[in-house]
This record gives structure tokens, C-alpha cells and sequence, in this order.
């Protein structure tokens, strides 16, 4: 007889054949959904483990567009879900996914660290590359920092349209500079006006009335009236003139 398992070396071979651990296809494969947002709907892809991928509709070919671009970056297999994951469609519409769980794997300590710092800023603020470099004490990796949410796997969720150069401007953005203005207007900054701001010399602005220095975009610094505001070009220069820092968005000297 010339069975297959009759050869010793086939017969070794099957023995060590064992059924795949419970849970398998589940921990490798993602599922995929569109999601309506007040400014930009998105495709979202989720693992096990959480969001993996965001990408703005506008900027893929439809479903087989990002499909094919999830494929490359990931090495994935994708099938749709049913229903998007819980709390994304909350999140884009607040602003707010602090409490979304995303699957950074693939991603190095020093991002994960500007992702999760970025996570924190509220919609309709802005904070500099710089601050998200002093908040994760690496004060001088602001380049670095500017790399890292380039790659930012999940944006619109993790906020990387809040981050903006020190000089006021909007910078750059992995989807064209004209979807990060959009995006920002959308949340309500008045992206002109804090470009103005910046140009004039004042990067932080002050409450006399309350001795506190903020963030131009900070909640707390948009209701403080023209008689009660004053501009500082740095920390330094606020604390010398007797104010402290804002709780809310904790601005860093320099």
C-alpha cells in the first residue's frame, strides 16, 4: 500500500497538526465600517484589541478604497462589521475619545506617548507640537513629535488637527492643510483670528481679573473680555507679571 501516512516523514508531519487556538481568527482579523461625522464621515477598522485605522471618506476611493489601503498598511484580513464600533459616532461627534480603546501595536513608546498626550486636548483648542513635547518631558523633540502624529494611524479620533505650530499657523496634516482648517472650523476655532493673535507677539493670553495665562483656543481664555485680556509672549513673561497657569490647558514655558 502507498498511503501517504505510511511514509514516516508525512506521518511525523501530521502528527504535529493541532486545531487553532479558540479565538484565533478573531485576534487576526479586523472588520471595517463608515461612520457619519459633523464635518468628515470616516471608515473605521477594528481588531481585538481595539481602532487600528481611521481614515477621512473624502481622501479614499469608496469601500474598496480604503479596503485596499488598510490591506497594504496592515496586512490584514478586513470583512465588514455590522454596525460601527460603540462609541465611535459619539466621539466624532463630540470631539471627545477619551474613552475609546485603540490598537496602537506597531507603534513605538515615544509615539504612543504624543498619541495618548494628543488623545487629551478638547475640541475646539489648540496646543503647539512644543507642548505635546514638554508634556511627555522631551521638551527639545518637537520634530519628532510632528513625525509621529504624521503617522497617527488613527486621526479624527485622536485629535492630530489640534496640534499646531508655535508660530500660530495651522501646519501640516497628513490629508492637505485645507481638511485640517475645515475640521478645525468645524469645532468652532476661528483659525484666522488665532493665526492674527500669534503674529502680533502674544502666544499666551491672561485674565487679569483672575491672575490666569491660557492657551489662545482654551475655554477658559474665549470668555475673557477685551478689557480683561492681556497677551504674553511667553510664560516666563506671564509668571513675572504675577499670573499663574491654566489648569485646564496647561501651557509650558519657553
Amino acid at each position: 500500500m502507498n498511503h501517504l501516512h505510511d511514509r514516516p516523514l508525512i506521518s511525523a508531519l501530521s502528527e504535529l497538526s493541532v486545531r487553532a487556538p479558540d479565538g484565533l481568527a478573531q485576534r487576526l482579523l479586523a472588520r471595517w465600517s463608515y461612520v457619519e461625522g459633523p464635518v468628515e464621515g470616516a471608515y473605521v477598522a477594528t481588531t481585538s484589541e481595539g481602532i487600528s485605522s481611521v481614515v477621512p471618506a473624502s481622501t479614499v476611493g469608496g469601500d474598496d478604497g480604503f479596503a485596499e489601503a488598510f490591506h497594504r498598511q496592515f496586512g490584514r484580513p478586513l470583512e465588514r462589521a455590522e454596525r460601527p464600533p460603540d462609541g465611535v459616532e459619539d466621539a466624532l461627534r463630540t470631539g471627545d475619545a477619551t474613552g475609546l480603546q485603540f490598537d496602537l501595536r506597531g507603534r513605538t513608546a515615544f509615539e504612543r506617548s504624543v498619541l495618548e498626550t494628543t488623545l487629551q486636548i478638547p475640541a475646539g483648542e489648540l496646543r503647539p507640537y512644543s507642548w505635546v513635547a514638554w508634556h511627555i518631558d522631551r521638551p527639545r523633540a518637537v520634530r519628532a513629535v510632528g513625525t509621529a502624529l504624521g503617522h497617527n494611524p488613527v486621526p479624527l479620533l485622536i485629535p492630530c488637527h489640534r496640534v499646531v505650530r508655535s508660530d500660530g499657523s495651522v501646519g501640516q496634516y497628513g490629508f492637505g492643510t485645507d481638511m485640517k482648517r475645515r475640521l478645525l472650523e468645524g469645532e468652532g476655532v476661528d483659525v484666522d483670528q488665532v493665526e492674527a493673535t500669534v503674529r502680533g507677539g502674544a502666544v499666551l493670553v491672561g485674565d487679569d481679573l483672575e491672575g490666569v495665562v491660557c492657551m489662545p483656543t482654551c475655554r477658559r481664555a474665549r470668555h475673557v473680555g477685551d478689557d480683561r485680556r492681556r497677551g504674553f509672549r511667553s510664560l516666563a513673561e506671564a509668571a513675572a507679571a504675577g499670573f499663574r497657569a491654566c489648569a485646564d490647558c496647561r501651557p509650558v514655558g519657553r
